[in-house]
């Protein structure tokens, strides 16, 4: 059976990497296309995972507009479909890469199976674009991998086929436990991981702290930025923050923050050196939906600085706080687990426990192949 992964983004191809190596350990023939539409923290990713892409459409330009890109991958895409032929496309999450791959495969007749398939906030602009991405990835799309109970009840609510849905849990959760395992053993050697434990006083307490959302920009990200300027007055805390590049992002962080006492900007790290911060951190302050994910598995508590969130299983179990971008909330939010968390009781983490790809893999074994 041959398998095309498609994906462009660096979380996509964080949560397609276990399932790439277990489709080519299953001896499917697996053939991947990256669209790149993140180029430089892609490529980290690959390295790190050790995956070679067959197809590299490398279509990130600078100040690329949505329209410019969707046309971009629709129109590239087709060539790869055309020549590959693949029985199932594999689309992960809530891109535009997504979204536009499975259209292109939808229109060529190529059946589509969605990784992390319904994950709903039903408010168009909260994620933007991803929460339409994802509704129309749904409506287009023959296999549904969701990660929980409520991603799968979102989709029955649609009027998806129940025999169309498989509960598998998050892959995310199979490559944090894969990458926390590389880098905990002895030999492991990162640069970035030797540099950061020399910045970081071992009797503070880390805030990691993470911002990109497109509608965060200008005032939620000024509001974020004061709120953590409040914050390092306090002398047990030291904040890092990897800054993203988006030039939007950059600017009021490091405009807001730069040579601030007790605040660490860094530029993006790569994956394996996020998860070793995480793992240091006391706390994680995010509008990051991957992250929300991570975080209980390695017992941190988040702050969503988000009106909505489309991964209210987190919220529900208390592992994340949702508190929007209103200063006063982060402030006083993050005050409460400076001073109160003695950790979670329940480490039990509602989006999976490292056997999503598994999962997955059965599904492909046992029905499509039949």
């Amino acid at each position: 059976m041959k398998i095309l992964l498609c994906f462009g983004t660096r979380p996509e191809a964080i949560k397609m990497a276990p399932l790439y190596h277990k489709l080519k350990k299953e001896n499917f023939e697996v053939i991947v296309c990256v669209t790149a539409q993140h180029r430089e923290m892609l490529d980290q990713v690959l390295d790190f995972f050790e995956i070679k892409p067959d197809f590299d459409l490398d279509l990130m330009q600078a100040n690329q507009s949505l329209n410019s890109l969707s046309a971009l991958i629709l129109s590239k895409i087709d060539g790869v479909l055309r020549e590959t032929n693949p029985d199932l496309v594999l689309v992960h999450g809530d891109t535009t890469t997504s979204s536009m791959v499975a259209l292109a495969a939808f229109h060529l007749g190529i059946k589509v199976a969605h990784v992390e398939a319904g994950l709903r906030t039903y408010n168009k602009m909260a994620p933007f674009p991803e929460e339409i991405n994802r509704q129309i990835t749904s409506r287009l799309v023959d296999i549904h991998f969701t990660p929980t109970a409520e991603a799968t009840q979102n989709l029955l609510n649609e009027g998806i086929l129940k025999e169309d849905i498989i509960k598998t849990g998050n892959t995310v959760i199979d490559a944090l436990l894969w990458t926390t395992n590389k880098i905990e053993k002895n030999d492991y050697y990162h640069p970035e991981i030797e540099m950061l434990k020399g910045k970081i006083t071992k009797n503070k307490k880390i805030a990691l702290v993470t911002g990109h959302r497109r509608e965060n920009f200008e005032l939620g990200l000024e509001n974020l930025c004061e709120a953590l300027l409040e914050i390092s007055q306090r002398e047990d805390v030291l904040i890092i923050y990897p800054v993203h590049l988006n030039p939007n992002v950059k600017k009021t962080v490091y405009d807001l923050l730069s040579d601030k006492k007790n605040i660490l900007l860094i530029p993006p790290v790569s994956y394996p050196v996020f998860v070793w911060l995480m793992k240091q951190s006391f706390l994680i302050v995010t509008d990051s939906g991957g992250i929300q994910e991570e975080a209980p598995s390695l017992g941190k508590p988040v702050i969503v600085t988000r009106e909505v969130s489309e991964r209210p299983e987190g919220i529900t179990a208390g592992f994340s706080t949702l508190v929007g971008t209103d200063k006063g909330k982060i402030i006083n939010t993050i005050q409460e687990i400076l001073n109160n968390f003695k950790g979670f009781e329940n480490y039990i983490n509602p989006y999976g426990s490292g056997d999503a790809s598994e999962k997955i893999i059965d599904f492909l074994l046992n029905k499509i192949r039949k």
